[in-house]
């Protein structure tokens, strides 16, 4: 019995198949941003997604044996939680449903991040456990505790975020002024591997929140002085991983020992990857399964429904 999962997100149309022990098939189709530009509006995200969809889904239709449809239709958990961009998904989700006499799941592409993310480390068992988890991207830089939820899938808690910037907006806007195409992070990742000194980076907290604004205003200033552009990625990334890494660490002695599990684009990045997984023995999905995907609706259909 198999379970079809679909995510419109800001930036790509997804649909992913999974049997209740592997992910057959997760495709994924971004959305383009013209060159220069820093994102999308809303409006241009949904008719992207209307005219990709079909495509996208008709490659996959149809799941023999399929029980349930896994859909993201928010950003995060909560009624105030809205974003335009997951409403095509949604209407394409219920119009099969309806269509094959399958019950569709609404999730929140948060929760399908968290699923991912345990599924590509091999750790799913942790959807029955309390734990610690990341949830970095261009529009949430979240730490979150996550609980056992029932049919409405893991419940989350936001315990600290970041006070200003988002993670992959500072990656995206210090790779833009860099000249890099968006979405920047493999570019820039690609940019910062090459610079082979030590850089010194001082994280920014409030308590257990994290400010990162300062790193887009320190990276704009190297720029501007004239820095090589590998020095300036290097600075962008080695912020950000430090500025998780006191998160974590702080969150871990306030709420005692829990596994830690990172997802989010931003965590598909391979230094913040080996900084993070050393200092805490965290949990990381693959890049395929961090950035945004499909496959954690189609998981959390297969386990609550």
């Amino acid at each position: 019995m198999k379970t079809l999962g679909i995510d419109t997100s800001n930036y790509t149309t997804s649909a992913a198949v999974y049997d209740g022990e592997q992910v057959l098939e997760n495709r994924k189709h971004p959305l383009p941003v013209p060159k220069g530009a820093r994102g999308l509006r809303q409006s241009d995200a949904v008719f992207h997604h209307t005219r990709q969809l079909p495509r996208l889904l008709s490659g996959l239709l149809p799941v023999e044996g399929l029980r349930a449809i896994g859909v993201s239709v928010s950003p995060r958990q909560g009624e105030d939680s809205y974003m335009p961009c997951f409403l095509a998904g949604k209407g394409f989700a219920e119009v099969l449903g309806a269509a094959l006499s399958v019950p569709v799941a609404p999730f929140s592409h948060q929760q399908g991040h968290i699923a991912a993310a345990l599924y590509s480390a091999g750790q799913l068992d942790l959807l029955e456990e309390r734990f610690l988890a990341f949830h970095v991207s261009g529009g949430t830089t979240e730490a979150l505790l996550v609980s056992p939820g029932g049919e409405e899938g893991p419940a989350v808690e936001i315990a600290a975020a970041s006070l200003d910037l988002k993670a992959g907006q500072a990656v995206d806007r210090v790779g833009v002024a860099l000249g890099l195409p968006f979405p920047c992070g493999p570019a820039l990742e690609e940019l910062a591997l090459r610079w082979p000194e030590p850089v010194r980076v001082k994280p920014v907290l409030r308590g257990a929140d994290c400010s990162l604004s300062g790193i887009e205003n320190q990276c704009m200033a190297m720029i501007r002085a004239g820095s090589p552009p590998e020095e300036t990625a290097r600075h962008c990334l080695e912020s950000i991983a430090a500025a998780l890494e006191a998160m974590c660490r702080l969150l871990l002695r306030e709420r005692g020992p829990l596994p830690v599990v990172f997802s989010g684009g931003v965590c598909g990045n391979f230094l913040i990857r080996e900084r993070l997984s050393g200092a805490f023995g965290a949990y990381f999905a693959a890049p395929e399964f961090s950035s945004d995907n499909a496959a954690g609706a189609a998981i959390l259909a297969a386990k609550t429904r």
